[in-house]
């Protein structure tokens, strides 16, 4: 089907590169090119070398990711790479805080707008990203490390999933739109 020169690279930020690049007879041809939403505002991408990634694949995709105007970081193939493996467990520190009554979750957004500089609090951006796609990778990890309580799953996140509210795609999540 393809040229044996051809590049195979996957979007995904749940799931292992190496996984995926053990479905194929070039591994070698194989990497991760993750890039962030809204793509065209979002300047990063993060570069996923596997073991088994040529040296020449890993560059080509450096250079493929500047020439579209991108940011590249590198990063070994972990759960979630480098932003959403300190994203994840933030948002969901989040989502305990508030299940506990720690505090509410209008001011848990405040406050990680207002005292650390994000542009969204935990709530808001779970929300923009879907509570759904959150759940999975949630899910995923900890399956492939159940006994890291970082990706405990949520019993107010798998609820609000169940419900079918889901962020800002279907008009209700954590706020309502």
């Amino acid at each position: 089907f393809f040229s044996r020169h051809t590049i195979f690279a996957s979007n995904t930020s749940s799931l292992q590169i190496t996984q995926l690049a053990n479905s194929t007879t070039r591994q070698d041809r194989f990497g991760g090119l993750h890039f962030f939403n809204p793509v065209p505002l979002m300047k990063l991408v993060e570069v996923i070398k596997t073991p088994m990634t040529s040296q020449k694949t890993f560059e080509s995709l450096l250079e493929f990711s500047k020439a579209v105007g991108k940011s590249p970081v590198s990063c070994k193939d972990t759960p979630g790479f480098i932003v959403n493996r300190l994203l994840v467990p933030y948002m969901l520190e989040a989502v305990r805080l508030f299940e506990r009554g720690d505090a509410s979750k209008e001011d848990i957004d405040v406050a990680m707008k207002l005292g650390a500089g994000y542009p969204m609090g935990p709530f808001e951006l779970l929300d923009y990203v879907g509570l759904d796609t959150s759940k999975y990778i949630i899910d995923g990890w900890h399956s492939l490390e159940p006994n890291n309580p970082l990706f405990a799953p949520s019993p107010l996140l798998n609820k609000l999933v169940k419900e079918k509210k889901l962020g800002k795609k279907t008009g209700e999540g954590f706020y309502k739109y």
